[in-house]
């Protein structure tokens, strides 16, 4: 499956304006934007953090490098290009986890 096809599958999040990612001590590492260039990446994180209770884990990360399909082939061929993949690539080969806060949109 393509990433394309991958987001129809995912849920929506037009009710989100952000995401923040937090490291252990509670300290923003990454903030992703309901904004061109950024929603779907908005959309990935969102649910590997609805499918593994509000954190990426190693494991969540790994399954979003597969859930990037193409994506992640031209990070790895490209570093610096994908900074939302170079994150998961660096989580999957780790061991922390990272917390995401929902930041809600104002309708």
């Amino acid at each position: 499956m393509n990433f394309a096809e991958r987001l129809r599958q995912l849920p929506s999040v037009a009710h989100l304006a952000a995401l923040e990612l937090t490291d252990a001590t509670a300290t923003v590492v990454a903030t992703i934007e309901n904004r061109p260039g950024q929603a779907g990446s908005l959309a990935v994180y969102h649910a590997l953090a609805t499918q593994h209770g509000g954190v990426i884990t190693p494991e969540a990360a790994a399954l979003g490098l597969q859930w990037y399909a193409e994506h992640t082939a031209d990070a790895l061929a490209h570093p610096g290009k994908h900074p939302n993949i170079d994150r998961l690539l660096a989580w999957s080969q780790g061991q922390s986890s990272y917390t995401v806060r929902l930041v809600a949109a104002s309708h």
